[in-house]
């Protein structure tokens, strides 16, 4: 969802927005629910189980930034613009970088959007709330690796119960961890949140006369919840991909992807495709969330590869590390 960016003024404005539009969510409630269901659903069975059997728990962990919303000025203003990026029509993130050669950090960002007069809070950050939430959940799944390495090793009464203990932590933390980046990764296959014209054509050059109507929460959550559903959405996921490149390149390269589909979308809003039921948009719409949850299902399998060797704790170590008889417990307790 994006409040700011619709231009609803104030809390109460927000709430009557919401109301008329359905309460209309980044994808909805229907939308986000299905994209984190379906990709843990489609997980491979190499991966941990509490994982794979976690799917009705991601489901809603995927509404969670949603939700948290109207918690105050400072963590909305702050957040808000971490769902979306404006790209523009040569998709450049308000007229500044390209999504093709972003900077590798949200700093270097800012100064080149400040070079053209822009900044991240206008512009968007989608890419690096992505980048930034898988990421932590390698990190996470890492430490889950060496505390399984370390719970095979005998040890005492007490410092098996710490290990236990931490293990349930950090298993909660791991879906937490899921639930964010299902969140981003689902903003990111929703079209209108990596354009400029995110809620009609706007002010801007129209030879096409797309609409200038507020488009934005009638596609996302009120069409998907009436017209998509989860069956449609699993038969249209795609297979598993692995790019074999850095996270930085594959999320640059689905964000683009999603932009491509800007104009498709106002050429279907023009030909009346989104009435319920007409087939043209619900194929549309199942087929972007189905690619939310794909990518999603691709990035947590990478995180789960990228943690096997990811280094954590201090003084660093790995699951490899423990299993060649280190003890995790004073990198992973402290040794003070």
């Amino acid at each position: 969802m994006r409040l700011s960016r619709l231009g609803w003024a104030g809390a109460a404005g927000a709430v009557a927005a919401l109301a008329m539009a359905g309460a209309a969510l980044a994808w909805g409630h229907t939308g986000h629910r299905d994209i984190g269901y379906l990709a843990i659903e489609s997980l491979p069975a190499d991966l941990p189980v509490f994982l794979r059997a976690s799917a009705d728990d991601i489901a809603e962990l995927a509404r969670e930034l949603d939700r948290s919303k109207g918690a105050g000025a400072v963590h909305d203003k702050d957040r808000d613009p971490g769902h979306y990026i404006d790209l523009d029509d040569n998709a450049r993130s308000d007229g500044g970088p390209s999504i093709d050669s972003l900077p590798p950090t949200r700093e270097a960002y800012e100064a080149a959007l400040g070079a053209v007069g822009s900044n991240s809070w206008h512009a968007g950050y989608l890419p690096y709330s992505i980048i930034s939430s898988w990421q932590q959940l390698k990190t996470d799944l890492a430490y889950w690796r060496v505390l399984n390495e370390a719970l095979k090793i005998p040890s005492t009464p007490d410092r098996r119960a710490w290990l236990e203990a931490d293990l349930r932590r950090r298993q909660a933390l791991i879906l937490f961890d899921i639930g964010a980046l299902a969140h981003y990764v689902g903003d990111g296959s929703q079209p209108l949140h990596v354009s400029l014209h995110y809620n009609g054509w706007g002010d801007f050059p129209n030879p096409n006369n797309y609409t200038r109507a507020a488009i934005h929460g009638p596609f996302e959550g009120e069409f998907v919840a009436r017209n998509v559903t989860l069956e449609a959405v699993r038969a249209a996921m795609s297979p598993y991909r692995d790019c074999g490149c850095p996270i930085e390149q594959r999320t640059a390269q689905y964000l683009r992807t999603s932009w491509t589909f800007v104009e498709p979308l106002y050429q279907l809003w023009g030909q009346g495709a989104f009435n319920n039921g007409d087939p043209r948009g619900r194929d549309f719409a199942v087929a972007r969330v189905a690619a939310g949850a794909s990518e999603l299902r691709d990035l947590i399998i990478e995180a789960w590869k990228a943690s096997e060797t990811q280094k954590v704790g201090w003084p660093a170590i790995n699951a490899q590390d423990v299993a060649g008889g280190r003890d995790a417990i004073p990198s992973l307790r402290g040794a003070d």
